[in-house]
């Protein structure tokens, strides 16, 4: 009970303190993009006005112009939610959105810059009666330049339409649920506006995007940046920091096509047991020394990569020791209720021995990255990919845009140590379109980010992979054994075996990337929930179970990593290892040390390649 209390002070304490751009009763008022920070920013979360728009008729009753639609909601949260002040559950195929905001007259002479954290799926943004673009995605961030639209200390009507259908297959899901209430292992559905709205204004010649790069072989940290629009006039300087102590620092000329490389003596590493983080300084200035942009981020140093079936994290066997994070919560669905509530998630899960999380079947906001990259959390990026027909063509293009995008946002955070683009692609045909659909997603991930593994597709459905992931929910010690040990000449345990057009194993890191999920549901609550397999009714037997499945991962050596079902009960799915509201279940050094059987640092590497 002790985090739950610090928690819930910590989250009204943020919710008083407020922060830059946003007042202190602005929903969440943290700036969103913790790792490209800019201090001159506008927080437009708060209350829009709304309508529901089922006839998608809304254009011809011309809603592009509207200055007041008829309800009140609370942007960022979905309609879904109780935190929206809507709370409607039913489908909703269409609604559109409205507020004014005015551009502070001291940005004149600036690119003013509309951001959106996410917006769920298709949405039109106009500025004054006018388009400025549209935008397909369930999680991913994007913006839209509207300096033509507003003037600098005009006030502007923004007014935004949302198209969403689940069930036409075409679009990712994930664990929303298509029926009309929550079933099985889906839940309640996100609409439109699920992340923070902000105004930013950014200099014509400012600085558009970074990719840092970590190299500790060579002690070193590799900078390319890229402007919006690059002047060799201008001078951009880079700025490694620890502490208040400059450890490098570089200027060059403006150009995207630079290579800037930072050397770092006596390196300081990140990892779960020691997260470091050196600070970064990214200013331009012209040649008069006038400074036009500067953003703040930061750079961990660290390296993943896999050899001879293990993972490596700085050059050193590590057992991944995850667990499956949702994202969901009781008040605000897809959007926690305050920035504290993402750290608390990490702070509880690292609290029972976790010492990462597969991000399940959701965008996770990059204020969520941050606090992992704080706190020391392995993270493995995924997508809401359940709903989508993966043998259909414009469902494929319509996740490549997407996926595209989320890579590129998240790249940076060295708490990503994984993608996993897709999970349990139960219902893939060998048509042509899945086999080239995934590796179309392999050979792209990989394009833009050479820095880490893929595992194409969480739990098998293989076509090519970096890592051999399997699902296993048997609860049996015996049974996990047999399927999870490896023989000679015999491929492994699969959970899609008689797929033929499916890759073969070929000596990939082997981890069990869902197990567990037992369920331990209150006896009032059990004939409208569920977990894997029966209810388990005493406490006793629940610690036995759970420390006897992590021993048969313990005693098969191809094992290398596993991801536990799951942190939370998510509404009727009730096997967390908290309940919904993040109180806890058990007793949490019980749990702790069963799941630290298995450590962190492989000290013995076993010779993998006997299967052969």
């Amino acid at each position: 009970m002790k985090l739950k209390s610090l928690f819930l002070l910590s989250a009204v304490a943020m919710m008083l303190a407020g922060t830059s751009g946003a007042s202190a009763q602005t929903p969440r008022p943290e700036y969103p993009r913790p790792q490209f920070e800019r201090a001159d920013w506008l927080n437009l979360n708060g209350t829009w006005t709304y309508a529901f728009d089922f006839g998608r008729s809304g254009v011809a009753k011309g809603y592009p112009n509207s200055k007041g639609l008829e309800g009140k909601i609370t942007v960022p949260f979905c309609p879904e939610s109780k935190l929206s002040g809507v709370e409607y559950t039913d489908f909703i195929s269409s609604l559109w959105y409205q507020r004014s905001f005015t551009v502070p007259a001291a940005w004149a002479g600036k690119n003013v810059l509309l951001r959106f954290g996410a917006v769920d799926y298709e949405s039109h943004i106009y500025i004054n009666g006018k388009l400025v673009g549209r935008h397909y995605g369930t999680g991913s961030s994007f913006c839209f330049d509207i300096t033509n639209f507003v003037k600098p200390g005009e006030t502007a009507n923004l007014v935004v339409r949302v198209l969403d259908d689940l069930r036409d297959h075409l679009q990712p899901g994930g664990k929303q649920c298509t029926y009309l209430k929550s079933y099985g292992c889906a839940y309640t559905r996100t609409t439109g506006i699920w992340q923070t709205v902000w105004l930013e204004p950014v200099d014509p010649e400012g600085l558009k995007e970074v990719v840092a790069t970590p190299d500790i072989d060579q002690q070193q940290l590799v900078i390319r940046p890229a402007f919006y629009q690059a002047s060799n006039d201008n001078l951009l300087t880079v700025q490694l920091m620890d502490g208040k102590k400059t450890v490098a620092q570089k200027t060059v000329k403006c150009a995207d096509e630079t290579v800037i490389v930072l050397p770092v003596k006596g390196m300081k590493l990140w990892s779960p047991e020691s997260p470091f983080l050196y600070d970064l300084k990214y200013t331009v200035k012209t040649k008069e020394g006038r400074v036009i942009d500067e953003v703040k981020s930061y750079a961990g140093m660290r390296k993943v990569h896999l050899a001879n079936g293990y993972f490596y994290l700085n050059n050193k066997p590590y057992y991944q020791r995850l667990v499956l994070d949702q994202g969901f919560y009781p008040d605000g669905v897809w959007t926690a209720p305050t920035d504290e509530a993402l750290k608390h998630d990490i702070e509880m899960s690292k609290a029972v021995g976790f010492n990462g999380a597969r991000l399940h079947q959701k965008v996770f906001e990059e204020r969520y990255y941050y606090w992992a990259d704080k706190l020391g959390y392995l993270t493995w990026g995924e997508t809401p990919s359940w709903g989508l027909d993966v043998n259909n063509e414009l469902a494929a293009r319509n996740f490549l845009s997407e996926w595209t995008d989320i890579v590129v946002r998240d790249r940076n955070h060295p708490s990503i140590v994984t993608w996993t683009p897709f999970n349990e692609t139960w219902d893939s045909k060998d048509g042509g379109v899945y086999v080239r659909f995934v590796n179309d997603v392999y050979n792209l991930t990989k394009a833009i980010d050479p820095t880490r593994p893929v595992n194409d597709v969480s739990g098998d459905g293989h076509v090519k992979t970096d890592i051999w992931s399997v699902h296993d929910y048997a609860r049996d010690y015996d049974k996990l054994v047999e399927h999870l040990t490896v023989k000679k000449g015999v491929e492994p345990y699969r959970n899609q075996p008689n797929k033929k057009y499916l890759s073969n194993f070929a000596g990939q890191p082997y981890m069990v990337d869902e197990f567990g999920g037992l369920p331990w549901i209150k006896p009032e609550e059990r004939s409208t929930s569920w977990g894997y397999g029966s209810n388990i009714d005493s406490l006793e037997d629940f610690y036995n179970i759970l420390d006897k499945q992590v021993k048969a991962l313990k005693a098969c050596k191809y094992v290398t990593g596993f991801c536990y079902t799951q942190i939370t009960d998510v509404e009727q799915e009730k096997n967390g290892i908290y309940y919904y509201d993040r109180t806890p279940k058990f007793d949490t050094q019980r749990i702790k040390a069963i799941f630290e059987q298995i450590p962190s640092y492989i000290e013995k590497i076993e010779d993998l390649s006997d299967w052969k």
